[in-house]
């Protein structure tokens, strides 16, 4: 078989083991935890079909390939939930460490072009990025509202910080963040979300 050949089948191996990641939130229907390739998945199919949405013109393709590329990385980093600050100290050299070992599996212009998309997710300075952090931020937020905010009330999360982490989105879409808002909002009333 050709090297080259080889090296895309490998790496298309190595990130079947992101489906072994599980997140923190559950999936809608109160079903098992989400693992990373649904959460990729699906938020980019999200970001296919909330495209107009977006605050400026974006490559919808760069968008889904960030959103289905972003938590490779955790393969070897693992998942850090969003709102555990002792695991955000330290997430970003666990995943520059995994981005370092594992996209150069491929051949590496194809390594260096998801290194740069990665990097390009991570610098959040885009509107491919921004848009794509947007998807990152609400995907889960509509998981959470569908399970009655099972996974906030588990981990005590207030709405200050959801309101932290959704102020991002703003960034991608300023509609979406009002439909977070409106989320958010509903769940505080309900009891779901402390203030």
């Amino acid at each position: 078989m050709d090297n080259r050949i080889e090296r895309q089948l490998a790496f298309s191996l190595e990130i079947d083991k992101v489906k072994n990641v599980f997140r923190q939130t559950h999936l809608s229907g109160n079903g098992r935890y989400e693992n990373d390739a649904e959460h990729s998945w699906h938020m980019a199919v999200m970001a296919y079909l909330l495209r107009e949405y977006a605050n400026e013109e974006v490559d919808i393709v760069k968008v889904m390939m960030m959103c289905l590329i972003h938590d490779i990385v955790e393969i070897d980093a693992g998942d850090t939930y969003a709102y555990d600050e002792e695991g955000l100290k330290t997430q970003k050299s666990r995943e520059d460490a995994a981005k370092q070992r594992i996209f150069p599996i491929l051949p590496e212009e194809q390594a260096n072009e998801l290194i740069a998309l990665f990097d390009e997710f991570e610098l959040n300075e885009t509107a491919e990025a921004r848009f794509a952090h947007a998807m990152d931020n609400l995907q889960p937020l509509i998981l959470n509202n569908s399970n009655n905010g099972s996974d906030w009330k588990e981990h005590n999360v207030t709405s200050t910080q959801i309101y932290k982490r959704q102020n991002k989105t703003k960034l991608g879409s300023e509609i979406l963040f009002g439909v977070a808002d409106s989320i958010i909002q509903e769940n505080i009333h309900l009891g779901n979300l402390k203030k």
